[in-house]
Parts: C-alpha cells; sequence; structure tokens
C-alpha cells in the first residue's frame, strides 16, 4: 500500500533555522548589552529573542501554509476523478449536484452519484459508502468505476447492480489483503464484514420511462408543480456487502418521468441531519417550501437546500452529504417548462451539452 510521506526540510528553511539560533545565540554572549542586569538591558534582550521567536515561528507557519496548500491541489485533482462534476444537461435532462464531506477540508467523502447517458438511458446511481470522510475513498472509487463501465455494457439494470456487487467483493478483498499481509490463504474468510454500501440505480429512456433498483438507500423525492412525494413506497434490497443478491432481481417500475417533472436524490445525511436540538432536517418540508411559488430550476432546488442544511446544522454537519436534482426538459412538440430559462429549454433533439463551466461539489472547510 502506497503512503504518502511528508516532505523533508529544505536546504533553505534548515539554514534559516540556524541563521536564526545563531543571531540569538550571538547575541547572548558577544553583545554587552545581553550581560548587564539592568532594566533597559533585559527590555532589549527580551525583544531581541521575541523577534527571533516570531521570526521562526513564521516560517513555520509559511511552509504549512504551503504544505496545505499542495494537499488541496493533490485533493482537486483526485477529486476531478473520483467525483466528477456532472454535465448541466444529459440527453435532455438538467443535472445539479453537489457533496459536502463531514471531514473539514476534504473535498470528498464517503457519498457517490453519476448519471451517464446510453443506448439504454440515461443510468443514474447515487449510493452511501458505510463511513465517512477520506476513509471510504476507496470504496467510492471502487463502485464508481464499476458503474461507469456497467452502465454502457449491461443491457438492464439488474446486470449493472451485479456488476457493481462484484466490483465491492472485489475490493474489500484487496483491502483486507493489504490490512493483514499475512493472512495465508487466497482470499479472507468474510474480509471487511461490517462494510457496506447503500445504492440506488435509476433509469430513464427516451419516452421517460422510469425504471429503479434500490439498496437500502432513501428513496427520492418526485417535485410535480408543487406536489412533493417519494418515487416509491416499495421496501429495498439489503444494502450491497452483508448479504448477497437475491437470484432473480425485480426492477421496480416508478412510472414515467413527465416533462417539467423533477427528481431529487440524496443520501441518508441529508434527513438525518440535526439541530443543536436534536431536530431531524425536514427534508420534504424544505422541498415543498422551495417549490411552493413557482417553477424553479435543479441549481435552485439545490442551492436552497443546501442553505437549508447549513442553518439547520449550524454549518457542521455530522455525516456526509449528497444531492442530485434532475428535471426532464425534453419537449413534447412546442411545450416548454414553466418558468425555464431560454437556455434551459430543450430543442428537437435531445443531445448531450456541456455548459462553459462546470458545477463544482460543495466541500466543507
Amino acid at each position: 500500500m502506497n503512503r504518502i510521506k511528508a516532505r523533508a526540510p529544505t536546504a533553505r528553511g534548515v539554514a534559516l533555522t540556524m541563521a536564526w539560533g545563531a543571531v540569538a545565540v550571538g547575541y547572548k554572549w558577544g553583545c554587552p548589552i545581553a550581560r548587564q542586569e539592568g532594566f533597559g538591558a533585559r527590555v532589549v534582550t527580551s525583544a531581541v529573542f521575541f523577534a527571533v521567536g516570531a521570526g521562526l515561528m513564521f516560517h513555520v507557519r509559511r511552509t504549512l501554509l504551503r504544505e496545505l496548500r499542495q494537499a488541496r491541489r493533490v485533493a482537486r485533482a483526485a477529486q476531478s476523478v473520483v467525483l466528477r462534476p456532472l454535465p448541466p444537461r444529459l440527453d435532455g435532462l438538467v443535472l445539479a449536484a453537489a457533496q459536502l464531506s463531514a471531514e473539514r477540508g476534504a473535498c470528498v467523502g464517503g457519498d457517490l452519484y453519476e448519471a451517464i447517458a446510453t443506448e439504454h438511458g440515461v443510468r443514474v446511481v447515487m449510493g452511501d459508502v458505510r463511513g465517512h470522510g477520506l476513509t471510504a475513498l476507496g470504496t467510492v472509487a471502487a463502485v464508481l468505476g464499476s458503474f461507469r463501465e456497467a452502465a454502457h455494457d449491461e443491457p438492464d439494470l439488474g446486470g449493472v447492480l451485479r456488476r457493481l456487487e462484484r466490483a465491492l467483493a472485489r475490493h474489500l478483498r484487496e483491502r483486507a489483503r493489504a490490512e493483514h499481509p499475512a493472512h495465508g490463504g487466497p482470499d479472507p474468510d468474510h474480509p471487511v464484514a461490517e462494510e457496506f454500501v447503500t445504492l440506488l440505480l435509476l433509469e430513464i429512456d427516451e419516452e421517460g420511462a422510469l425504471l429503479a433498483l434500490n439498496c437500502g438507500h432513501p428513496w427520492p423525492y418526485r417535485i410535480s408543480d408543487a406536489r412533493v412525494e417519494p418515487l416509491s413506497r416499495a421496501d429495498p434490497l439489503p444494502p450491497l456487502g452483508p448479504f448477497p443478491l437475491p437470484v432473480e432481481l425485480e426492477t421496480h417500475s416508478c412510472g414515467p418521468l413527465l416533462p417539467c417533472e423533477s427528481l431529487v436524490l440524496f443520501t441518508d445525511g441529508v434527513e438525518d441531519a440535526r439541530d443543536s436540538r436534536g431536530r431531524f432536517f425536514s427534508l420534504s418540508g424544505t422541498l415543498r417550501e422551495a417549490v411552493r411559488d413557482a417553477p424553479v430550476s435543479p441549481q435552485t432546488i439545490l442551492r436552497a437546500l443546501f442553505t437549508a442544511l447549513l442553518h439547520h446544522t449550524g454549518g457542521k454537519p455530522s455525516d456526509d452529504i449528497a444531492l442530485l436534482v434532475l428535471r426532464n426538459d425534453r419537449t413534447r412538440g412546442k411545450l416548454s417548462c414553466p418558468g425555464a430559462r431560454d437556455s434551459d429549454t430543450c430543442g428537437s433533439g435531445a443531445g448531450a451539452r456541456q455548459a462553459p463551466t462546470d458545477p463544482q461539489p460543495t466541500t466543507h472547510r
């Protein structure tokens, strides 16, 4: 297993430290004022040592800030690969997504999401790895990497889910070997028994037909005009990891996603968020408040939810949070979504279009 090592002190840093120390020692033993016992001499001596100490502290602080900026650049590069920004439009759907890490300074955590346009329709995944922060990043990378391949290769959602199950099991076995190199067998028994991932898979075809497979994840909310309701109330499958998938996987049909209707996908860190009095965050109530007056864009919904969440938790969420809002912006004839900007309305072709700037996941600092 590769580990990042701290960079050794540079020659310049060592030279500056030795120079400041030499100044202090030289003043103490070479300056006549330093050997005097008067009050004024003591003040001058204290000022000299204070200046030397302040210089050392300033140098250390400057070095640490430089290392922190470098670490953040590396984290942003890793973020763009693991949890890459979603395009604002994908095959006639308008998307907005962001993630909030509970670990201060972390850019990504244990939540994952992705949306891909395939020949089978737009396929979306939203998941939550056990744990949060950087400790769950390896599992997030394994699941997302498998989804990005399986979404194109598998003709049905059941095949995609089985590919994700195999990728997760393989990742956990490899992690168990790395953590316990003395294990003699080819595969550790029950490599990481407590690890699991909740997953929601969606497929939206060209006609808006919506299929879903849910493994222990909260069902998303459907927004139609000012009405907010759960997409489904069916019992989900167990999370991936502790139990194998059933032999027969039944894909759940959630009806059509009509033009101008939206879906709000989220992880359990949203509804589990508490305020200082221990009260849970009301996601459905916040959504109804956000869409009460007029149809709003996914970006507006996302912004309203994050603003309410940060206010509710005092800016300190206890778990990773991920939100993904998508709206069916496909037109039928000359119909377009009320309240949509000219740039948000669909043309006759439902091709993916990349905006000049991508929405970036939110980082908790």
